[in-house]
Order: C-alpha cells, then sequence, then structure tokens
C-alpha cells in the first residue's frame, strides 16, 4: 500500500466513508483497508448522540448501572457493566437509546386485525389465543 493510498483512506474513514467504499475506490482488498484502520486506529464518524461512554475516574471503569468497578482486558473491546444483568437492566431502562429495525407488520389469519411484530418475519397470528382459536377450533376442551 502507498503513502498516497494511507493518507486517503484516513481521510476517507473521517468523512464517515465505510472499509466497502474506500476499497472499491481504491481497488484494493476490503481487509487491507479494514487491517490498516484498525492497525492505525482510523475511526469514522461516530454519531455521538448513540455513544454510551462508561465513565472512567482515575484510569478505572465503572458499571454505567450500578456504578460498581469493571475490570477491563487489555486489547479488547473496552466493558461498558460489570454483568449480563447490570447490561439488561440498563437497556431495559433505556429503551430510547435502542435502534429497533426489524418492526414488521402482519394481518392475523384469525381475527384480520392488523398488528406489528418486532423481530420475526413469520408471524401469524396476533395472539396466542388466536392461534389456538385458529388451529384447534376455539380452544375449548371437549
Amino acid at each position: 500500500m502507498t503513502e498516497g493510498q494511507k493518507t486517503l483512506i484516513m481521510n476517507l474513514r473521517k468523512e464517515g466513508y465505510g472499509y466497502v467504499r474506500i476499497a472499491q475506490r481504491l481497488e484494493i482488498s476490503e481487509n487491507t483497508v479494514k487491517s490498516f484502520c484498525r492497525r492505525n486506529k482510523v475511526a469514522g464518524k461516530v454519531d455521538v448522540t448513540r455513544t454510551i461512554l462508561p465513565p472512567v475516574k482515575g484510569g478505572k471503569h465503572f458499571c454505567l448501572y450500578c456504578g460498581e468497578e469493571v475490570e477491563q482486558n487489555p486489547g479488547r473491546k473496552e466493558k461498558k457493566f460489570c454483568s449480563d444483568k447490570c447490561r439488561n437492566r440498563w437497556w431495559n431502562s433505556h429503551l430510547d437509546r435502542v435502534d429497533r429495525r426489524a418492526n414488521y407488520e402482519f394481518v392475523c389469519l384469525h381475527c384480520k386485525k392488523h398488528f406489528t411484530a418486532y423481530g420475526n418475519a413469520n408471524r401469524k397470528y396476533c395472539s396466542h389465543e388466536c392461534y389456538i382459536a385458529n388451529r384447534f377450533g376455539g380452544g375449548t376442551d371437549d
């Protein structure tokens, strides 16, 4: 990789271009661009409103939820929570920061009501009751 390519990669990343676009523009491998950026800590633009930074005091990191000290592993991604329990509780109390992109709209096969579901593109019924009613004829034990 030439010095000109390295400079161009750094400039394009700062403008917000992704690895694939940069690789296509320079006609080099995407993995080459990615490796260069990671080795040289070249980051793209970051949406500051979605960034969650854990509190750091005196070089020590603390859990976003409970405030306990979080031990960091060198060479690994920075930990923001001390446990899965704290991570789940924090996200459940900050639902406004969840980026939900997998919302699907359906019409229930039983009651014909419109409904939306998150994360499942194959739903057929709006509720368990409609499923039982449609599948087993009303759900009553005869």
